[in-house]
């Protein structure tokens, strides 16, 4: 899964660099750039990955039915 790595933040009216800072931080969180990036650090085998991808589903699926009643 590929995602694009160029993150840019224009300065707009009035904008300080706080804020910019702020507008940056939540735009890397909502690329999940840095999750990719820790994900990656270490080699898990593809069992691994797809026993962490069903859990993960059971567990969304879980909350649903929580949600529902």
């Amino acid at each position: 899964m590929k995602k694009a790595a160029n993150i840019v933040v224009k300065p707009l009216k009035r904008d300080t660099p706080e804020k910019m800072i702020r507008r940056f931080i939540r735009k890397v969180k909502k690329s999940g750039i840095l999750n990719e990036i820790k994900n990656r650090q270490y080699y898990k085998k593809p069992s691994e990955i797809r026993r962490e991808k069903n859990i993960r589903r059971k567990r969304e699926l879980a909350k649903l039915e929580r949600k529902k009643k």
